[in-house]
């Protein structure tokens, strides 16, 4: 199985994601609650944009939600070399090297948004780099993510208390760890907070790490450029530190989230089902104003 997705994985960028716009649509028409959820949380969302109506954005996003599982074989397996040159530029970066230079910790907060995956490794490339991994359930899969994710400097930790104080002490030691802030928190790991106008259990780690360290964070998007011609990387840097209180750090992060959604909307992954509530956590009885 590996040694066919590695053959798949040197296909041109272009072919795989013309296969993944026609697997998006597989996926879209199969069975299942993927659709609905995919459609719910684009209807939902509220999103308006000149030329962009719901219906054009769910075309678009069905398209993009396939290339964005066809292309982590690429990412995954190809060659360092290879995979680094899909990087066509960035804007922004220079904001990391100036945290860097002034002796800072970096957050690097990705929501999932474009080709996510490849931000780490573009990091990981040239200075140590520590991230959280969940084994998933599929050993095929767990082969994929360890082979794709821990390359160069990039350290992987588990999603326990060891894996934050690796985090902490990653930061203390001025380097970078990256932060998906748009998942599920588990339970005690997050708090309400609206998402789209709606209630989103959004994780407090990212504000916590950068009260201890004194870090800078960054908001990271990796936008899929059109006909396979690769990613462009975008740095939007946080000005201010992230509140102390968890609930409006949460209001702040899903803010900086959304901005970032909305210049890249057809590439944000609305098939996550992010406003499902964890076993163990109580509804919100009303949302924080934001």
């Amino acid at each position: 199985m590996m040694f066919l997705l590695k053959l798949l994985a040197r296909l041109p960028l272009p072919l795989l994601h013309g296969i993944g716009i026609a697997l998006g649509w597989l996926f879209y028409w199969a069975p299942g609650r993927y659709s609905a959820r995919l459609r719910n949380n684009v209807f939902d969302s509220g999103l308006r944009a000149p030329g962009r109506d719901r219906n054009r954005l769910l075309r678009q996003s069905i398209g993009e939600s396939g290339k964005a599982l066809i292309e982590l074989l690429p990412v995954w397996l190809n060659a360092d070399k290879k995979v680094l040159k899909l990087v066509q530029g960035s804007s922004g970066w220079a904001h990391i090297d100036a945290a860097r230079a002034a002796g800072k910790g970096v957050i690097l907060i990705a929501p999932h948004i474009g080709c996510f995956e490849i931000i780490g490794q573009h990091f990981g490339a040239q200075h140590p780099f520590t991230i959280m991994y969940k084994p998933p359930r599929q050993p095929v899969l767990d082969a994929l993510m360890l082979a794709g994710r821990q390359r160069g400097q990039t350290k992987l930790v588990p999603t326990d208390l060891s894996g934050v104080r690796a985090l902490l002490a990653a930061l203390k030691r001025h380097e970078g760890i990256g932060i998906l802030p748009d998942q599920v928190a588990g339970d005690g790991d997050g708090v309400w907070a609206p998402f789209f106008g709606r209630p989103a259990y959004t994780p407090t780690l990212a504000a916590s790490l950068q009260r201890k360290t004194g870090a800078a964070a960054f908001f990271v998007a990796a936008e899929r450029l059109s006909w396979g011609r690769g990613y462009h990387l975008h740095v939007f840097p946080l000005e201010d530190t992230l509140p102390a209180d968890k609930t409006a750090a949460a209001v702040r992060i899903n803010q900086g989230v959304e901005a970032v959604v909305r210049l890249f909307p057809a590439q944000y992954l609305w098939s996550y089902n992010r406003h499902k509530c964890p076993g163990g956590v109580a509804l919100p009885v009303a949302l924080p104003v934001a």
